[in-house]
């Protein structure tokens, strides 16, 4: 079996970038001189999805435009002899297949993947948030989708360690780690943004998982949850109670560009990894830190 699809929900207002985000999507802001959003499908493609499914809503077209080719813009690259450039739109235009769906009411992240059950069907697949850029010596959706090829292809959600005082940021999981695997546990539950003292672990999901089809049976029967919303949480605790479903403790660093500190860390982390910039980038942290401390 072969994890071939992955879901990415963006059809957010993207309101913590305002003014920005009044004509532009949040996720095609750039990180250096590649948009949010691309790292997030580089990821995915490394890992081995074929096809990406994006769940979006009007005036989100430039996403499906920038993984898309531009022939008019290649002509114009190649004319002039810009063969490096030509080279890089082409690739990019031809990383992945993609396919768009309309979530016409923003009524939570578990009503934006069931959005895409149409197209995804009864295989397993693998869901990626929009705003959450990983980065690993394997990626991330890769180590989810091996744990879950180890474990009869259950469902699988990407955890990582978080200071106790910040649970209540994430869904925090419960659960016990198999014998034979200190990275990977059975979940009992996953709970949504718990005070510090009610949390049951300190593993948090930052938005990386990967779902069996089972998953739409249960979005289907779940209620409304906070903010009238249709919570996935909700719907991966009633698979608990159902199936076998597993935490599995990732490799790498994860940036949370959704917020304005999470995307200045990204950003400078891109940064000073490219010997490109890194030299420079360095000089003027270091004078910026002179000039304001």
């Amino acid at each position: 079996m072969k994890i071939k699809k992955a879901v990415i929900p963006i059809a957010g207002k993207g309101t913590r970038f305002l003014p920005a985000t009044k004509t532009i999507s949040k996720e095609i802001i750039p990180i250096i001189n590649y948009p949010m959003i691309y790292y997030v499908v580089k990821e995915a493609v490394e890992a081995g999805i074929e096809e990406i499914i994006f769940v979006t809503a009007s005036g989100k077209e430039e996403i499906e435009n920038f993984f898309d080719r531009n022939l008019e813009l290649e002509a114009f690259l190649a004319e002039r002899g810009k063969k490096e450039d030509f080279e890089l739109i082409k690739k990019i235009g031809e990383m992945v297949n993609i396919i768009t769906v309309r979530q016409k009411e923003q009524l939570g992240l578990g009503h934006a993947i069931l959005m895409a059950e149409a197209v995804v069907g009864s295989e397993t697949f693998a869901v990626l948030l929009g705003d959450d850029i990983t980065l690993g010596k394997t990626p991330v959706t890769k180590q989810l989708i091996n744990c879950s090829l180890q474990n009869s292809f259950k469902s699988v959600i990407g955890v990582m360690e978080v200071p106790k005082e910040h649970t209540r940021r994430y869904g925090i999981v419960s659960g016990k780690f198999l014998k034979d695997d200190k990275q990977t546990l059975r979940m009992t539950a996953m709970v949504e943004k718990p005070a510090p003292e009610k949390a049951p672990t300190t593993l948090a999901t930052p938005g990386r998982y990967i779902l069996t089809a089972e998953i739409f049976d249960a979005l289907k029967k779940i209620p409304r949850g906070a903010g009238g919303e249709y919570q996935l949480t909700d719907a991966i605790n009633m698979l608990c109670e159902k199936d076998e479903v597993y935490a599995h403790v990732f490799e790498g660093e994860r940036f949370d560009t959704g917020d304005i500190i999470g995307y200045i860390d990204a950003t400078i982390e891109f940064a000073l990894r490219d010997e490109k910039y890194k030299k420079q980038v360095y000089k003027l942290i270091e004078e910026k830190y002179l000039k304001y401390k």
